[in-house]
């Protein structure tokens, strides 16, 4: 069937579920109105459903593909993207100087997942240009800012995150790509990239890559790091593209899924690059493109998980198996907790995003500190909900999901790679239980403070709700505390099912909140989620308590069945 964008749902969690009201009543976000975010959610829509949408099969079938070192984009690509860029989208959240519209991140999310979720191929390119807007918003020069943000806001360029190398992919800091100070100021950067999303592109007039390099001063690990723009044209006195750069893609990764998406291995050959912010101080400067991208990724998972299921739920109303297979038991089963999973994890990612732009807006430590702890659970929430779901999208197909030719197999693809890309799952859920608990766990703490007093005022009216929901964040808190007094180890062999289970608390608070806001539909909504999705918490705690011991008695012949 065709892919409807979910406007209606994402309107309803930022009106009643997520605190985007206190967003708009900010002064800086003072624009985003009713009327406006009404208006944006359904040209974003009606764009990504009938423009959009009718390229993802062609994109799969018939991949970008490298012709005489220049990528050729899929069938509509170029049409495709003109109407994203022609529509303002890309700059929707960027700095009005540079002719960005400036609105909350919030509705950027929105957007951006119902672009996703009609061809993440195509999407994939804006999403690593506004990852480079933001970086150069906050870290590039005047001079730098001037050149590329009008550029880059407008859709003329594209931008792309140069990290990876072969030797180099979680541990950055072992690249060995190098830069060279030049006497006009500029730099020689001279390694190989891969994994280089959009690295080349006819669907844009310039490339622009965000490189990591080392300089010869630079000191080993990631702080002996510096950021470079590195263009495929130079810029001329005009600010147009100019001669070629020496740089150039070397081949397209056989990917198995995004074909539509050209993924470059990148030879820069002394390319002339300038320097991004200060010296040796790259790697901050790539996390705030990281961090956008991250949040961007969590958004795509949940993308490809709606149009999957829509696609599914279209074939099981269709599908005759003594009578319509969609009124089975273990059907609906799979549909109904599909329907569940994608509403809490959407939840969390627009979650995330309010508190991006409230700290943004107010300069509030708390919810900055919020964001940040939202992040790592919404990318990886976001994209394992994305696997699941277009994992049931296929056995709800039964055998006809096995076969290309449904369509069903290309969002299982599609979306595998979410899990992967912009620091795997296990790195964020690491990063959660680390970094994003220096604090001793208080932002955690002030968060399900929320939950318990949300799920308190919810009694009275809905107890068989309220109390379970109640109940989890307690257990959170307490797995919470135990946490915090572990060793490094031992919360990092836990990480991934506390993760789990913090984001499956969050998603049965918000399906609370629907139930008490909503009709009856976002209650039985609600029932699915809180009594045969968040129970698995207790698992999830279970497993973060266990510790790291048992899995080091594991001899390590036995991963080969050799002990």
């Amino acid at each position: 069937m065709a892919y409807r964008a979910p406007v209606e749902d994402i309107g309803f969690i930022l009106r009643n579920i997520v605190p985007f009201g206190k967003v708009a009543g900010t002064d800086r976000f003072a624009e985003a109105t009713d009327d406006t975010v009404e208006a944006i959610l359904t040209e974003a829509g009606r764009m990504a459903s009938e423009v959009l949408a009718p390229l993802n099969r062609g994109s799969d079938l018939q991949g970008a593909r490298l012709e005489n070192g220049a990528v050729r984009s899929s069938p509509g690509f170029e049409a495709g993207f003109r109407a994203i860029a022609e529509g303002g989208w890309i700059g929707l959240s960027a700095d009005p100087d540079y002719g960005g519209a400036g609105l909350p991140q919030a509705l950027n999310v929105a957007v951006s997942e119902m672009m996703a979720g009609a061809c993440l191929s195509l999407q994939l390119n804006p999403l690593l240009t506004q990852g480079q807007i933001e970086a150069l918003e906050h870290h590039a020069s005047d001079e730098l800012k001037a050149v590329y943000l009008p550029k880059l806001i407008s859709g003329e360029w594209s931008g792309t995150m140069n990290l990876t190398e072969p030797q180099a992919g979680s541990d950055v800091g072992a690249l060995t790509t190098r830069a060279e100070r030049q006497d006009d100021g500029s730099y020689r950067v001279t390694g190989q990239k891969i994994y280089i999303t959009w690295g080349d592109s006819d669907v844009t007039e310039n490339v622009c890559h965000a490189v990591l390099a080392r300089l010869p001063d630079g000191g080993p690990g990631t702080r002996g790091i510096s950021l470079f723009m590195v263009p495929k044209y130079l810029p001329d006195e005009n600010g147009k593209p100019g001669v070629a750069n020496d740089l150039r893609v070397v081949s397209l990764e056989h990917k198995l899924g995004i074909h539509g998406s050209p993924t470059c291995v990148m030879s820069f050959e002394g390319a002339k690059g300038w320097l991004i912010g200060t010296e040796h101080k790259g790697m901050a400067m790539m996390f705030t493109m990281m961090n956008n991208a991250r949040l961007g990724v969590g958004t795509q998972g949940v993308a490809v998980a709606e149009a999957a299921l829509q696609h599914a739920a279209a074939y099981a109303a269709e599908r005759e198996q003594m009578g319509p297979i969609i009124r089975h038991a273990d059907v609906r089963r799979m549909l109904a907790t599909a329907r569940a999973e994608v509403f809490a994890a959407r939840a969390i990612c627009l979650s995330c995003a309010v508190a991006l732009d409230m700290a943004r807006a107010t300069g509030d430590a708390d919810w900055a500190a919020r964001a940040a702890l939202l992040t790592p659970i919404a990318k990886t929430h976001g994209t394992d909900v994305g696997v699941r779901v277009a994992d049931v999208g296929v056995q709800v197909h039964g055998g006809m999901g096995f076969i290309e030719e449904t369509g069903a197999a290309q969002f299982l693809r599609d979306v595998r790679i979410t899990p992967i890309y912009e620091g795997t799952n296990g790195i964020q859920a690491m990063d959660l239980v680390g970094r994003k608990m220096m604090d001793d766990g208080e932002a955690a703490f002030r968060l399900l403070d929320e939950v318990a007093d949300a799920a308190q005022a919810a009694q009275p009216t809905l107890p068989e709700l309220a109390t379970p929901v109640w109940e989890a964040a307690e257990a959170l808190r307490e797995a919470t505390t135990l946490l915090v007094g572990q060793g490094m180890q031992d919360r990092f062999a836990g990480a991934m099912p506390y993760l789990n289970a913090f984001a499956r608390v969050l998603g049965a608070s918000f399906h609370l909140a629907a139930a008490v806001e909503g009709d009856d539909a976002r209650k039985a909504l609600a029932r699915i989620y809180i009594t045969r999705v968040l129970p698995r918490h207790a698992a999830d705690l279970a497993e973060a308590r266990a510790g790291v011991e048992a899995l080091n008695d594991v001899p390590d012949a036995a991963f080969a069945g050799a002990a």
